[in-house]
Formats: structure tokens, C-alpha cells, sequence
């Protein structure tokens, strides 16, 4: 059984509040609470507590510390439950107060997977590239059920997919100069799967978008890589020089045909 003997507020923090307690030795420093845990318990100067209610005090306000530290996270935006798991397991909280600390969250609506889940997909559709395939794999690492990540890809419909695709594609085909138009698309749908879209929404952007160069632009590409790759084989003649030369341009995406021409009329810096 210890004495209170008197209670101060800390001077860094009005909220919180310092207890002095004796044992019978004198008093000493005993702990600190919240406000709230301070009214709840009714602590005053000359109330006596024995061990089993000082355990409940400290692990009433253990849970009120880590609730405040985690709407402090929370306040800078939406978090997922696991997000805040495991930023209150990096301070070290103990599980069991992480999980009273997310149930009330909860209750008070601070935690609410299902609508982080789809104001992620939002955010995510509105401000980058990404298709939902990569966003699925991001809801999933912050710990967003299969269920509520599925419900949440809504955001994001197979029309909006296949416009984000087609902004994408037209803004690199026309940073995808000097090589063929086969490289150009096997380039950007390589891309495009990255990002998580799928082949079905990549084909149907590829419909609408123009990523073919003109014969000249072309020709002038084929030109540009068969002057690379002659430096490169010149040292080899007759056939042997030709099969390299069309191995490696076919390569590049670049026709059959129109590597046979440019071989024939010698073009090269041969």
C-alpha cells in the first residue's frame, strides 16, 4: 500500500500529471498519468492505492499515451490498421496495449481499412502512373485484406485503366526516338505491365494510341542502329557480315524487309 502525497502537472505537458507517493520511507517520485486516467481513478493527495490498482492506473495510461502518440501519426493522414501496428511496435508499446489502442481507434472511427483502401486507389489513380496490379501489391504490404483491396480497385474502373494506359503510352512514344516501331511497343508494354496494368487494358490503349513512326523516321532509325552494329561486325565479310548485320537488326525490331533493302544499297559506312 503506498500514500499519495502530492500531485504537480508537468511544466512540458499540462495533460499529464506527476505523483508523488510514500511508501513509508518518504516520499518519492511514483509515476506520471493523463488527465483523464487521473479523474478516472479519482487520484488525489491522501488517497491510498494498493499494488493491483497502481497495475491498472499505469496500464489504463500505457493505452492513453499510445492512443495519443497514435493519432499524432494519424494526424498527417489516413493510415491503415497495420501501419499503425507497427508505428506503435517501433516505440515499443506491448501488444497488448497495440491492440487496445487500434480497438478504440476504431471505435472512434480513426481506423477504417475499407475507406483507407479506397482513398488509397484514389489517390493513387489521380496523382500517378500506376495500374492496379502494382496498386493491389501496395494495399496488400500495408496489411489491406483481399477482400477490402478488391472492393477498393472499384475506384479505378477498366475505363480509367485504359485512359491512364493510353496518356502513359502517347507521353513515351514520343520519348522513345531512333528506335523501330516493333522495339517502341515491346518497350512501353514491357512498361505498361510494370505498372501493373494488364495485357487486356494494354492492348486496348494500344488500339487507340498511335505509336508508329512515319517509313522515313523509320528508315532513319534503321540507318542510325546499322552504322552502330556495322562498327561492331565490319571486321567479318561476304555472308557472314550480312547474317550478323540482319541477326542483330531483327533484333531491334526493325522489318525484314527493310533491313534486306537497306543491306543492298549499301548505305552503311561500310
Amino acid at each position: 500500500m503506498a500514500l499519495i502525497t502530492k500531485i504537480t502537472t508537468q511544466k512540458k505537458n499540462s495533460d499529464r500529471f506527476n505523483v508523488f507517493i510514500d511508501h513509508g520511507n518518504g516520499e518519492e517520485f511514483g509515476f506520471s498519468v493523463d488527465t483523464d486516467i487521473l479523474i478516472k481513478y479519482k487520484l488525489k493527495k491522501g488517497l491510498e492505492i494498493n499494488t493491483e490498482e497502481l497495475s491498472s492506473v499505469l496500464y489504463d495510461d500505457e493505452i492513453k499515451k499510445g492512443f495519443n502518440k497514435a493519432l499524432k501519426f494519424l494526424s498527417f493522414r489516413m493510415r491503415s490498421e497495420k501501419e499503425v501496428n507497427d508505428y506503435l511496435k517501433k516505440n515499443e508499446y506491448e501488444e497488448n496495449v497495440i491492440q487496445e489502442v487500434i480497438k478504440r481507434l476504431k471505435e472512434y472511427n480513426y481506423l477504417d481499412d475499407a475507406e483507407f483502401a479506397r482513398m488509397f486507389v484514389r489517390t493513387r489513380k489521380n496523382t500517378t502512373s500506376k495500374g492496379t496490379g502494382v496498386i493491389a501489391r501496395e494495399l496488400v504490404q500495408k496489411g489491406i485484406s483481399s477482400g477490402h483491396t478488391e472492393a477498393a480497385l472499384k475506384e479505378f474502373p477498366y475505363e480509367e485503366q485504359v485512359e491512364s494506359a493510353i496518356k502513359f503510352a502517347a507521353k513515351k512514344s514520343t520519348q522513345s526516338k531512333g528506335i523501330s516501331n516493333n522495339e517502341r511497343k515491346n518497350k512501353i508494354s514491357q512498361q505498361l505491365l510494370q505498372k501493373g496494368y494488364s495485357w487486356e487494358v494494354i492492348e486496348e490503349a494500344f488500339r487507340t494510341v498511335d505509336l508508329e513512326s512515319s517509313d522515313e523516321e523509320e528508315r532513319e532509325a534503321l540507318l542510325k542502329h546499322a552504322n552502330k552494329a556495322h562498327r561492331r561486325y565490319k571486321k567479318f565479310s561476304g555472308v557472314q557480315y550480312k547474317n550478323k548485320m540482319k541477326q542483330h537488326l531483327y533484333s531491334k525490331g526493325f522489318p525484314v524487309g527493310m533491313i534486306d533493302e537497306l543491306l543492298e544499297s549499301g548505305l552503311t559506312d561500310q
